[in-house]
């Protein structure tokens, strides 16, 4: 069901996202990504995340406390958003940890709420649970650019905003990690089980 257009909820507050990374990318998990755009407003909840845990994982852009212009955001207060390009795509990741703490949670796949018609506008697709199964999919469906790179997920227009809760929650390694050593075994990433949006 497709929340009012008209009323867009309102942004978690920042003490939210001040929660240890493993902890908050399962918090995530259920809560509605919002961005309010000329074009349009349109949301999704969030299926998947994983978890990023800075200088000592060898699969974040922060190991090794690496600080470069990209990684710089990373260094802030939870919540901020840390957008950066791979390949062709744009992707979304939460601030995590304290100042000084390069952690992130990489927002990994979507399920579609509001603002439908507006996503496949920006991204057609013949089948609609490919709209915004992955990470690259949903920034392009969603209108996130590297625009919005620095802004805070507990303000407009980009924010997140409660959801659900979701029944159960799986568990298991990262994706695309292939070469970061034992980093690559992890099991930090997290999905809501059975749900069709799911990247894989």
């Amino acid at each position: 069901m497709e929340m009012n257009d008209k009323m867009p909820k309102k942004p978690l507050n920042k003490q939210f996202f001040q929660q240890p990374t493993l902890e908050l990318a399962k918090s995530l998990l259920g809560c509605l990504l919002v961005n309010e755009t000329e074009e349009g407003l349109s949301a999704g909840y969030i299926v998947e995340t994983e978890a990023y845990i800075g200088p000592h994982d060898r699969a974040a852009h922060s190991y090794g406390n690496r600080r470069t212009k990209r990684t710089e955001i990373m260094y802030g207060q939870a919540g901020l958003v840390y957008t950066y390009s791979m390949h062709t795509h744009c992707l979304i990741n939460v601030v995590s940890a304290g100042i000084d703490e390069p952690e992130a949670v990489l927002i990994r796949a979507l399920e579609p709420v509001t603002g439908i018609g507006l996503m496949k506008k920006r991204r057609p697709v013949d089948q609609m649970k490919n709209l915004t199964n992955g990470p690259g999919k949903l920034t392009k469906a969603m209108g996130i650019t590297m625009e919005d790179y620095g802004r805070t997920f507990y303000e407009r227009p980009l924010y997140i905003s409660d959801g659900y809760s979701p029944t159960e929650i799986e568990q298991g390694t990262r994706i695309g990690i292939q070469n970061s050593g034992e980093a690559r075994d992890y099991p930090w990433r997290f999905w809501v089980k059975g749900n069709p949006y799911v990247s894989r």
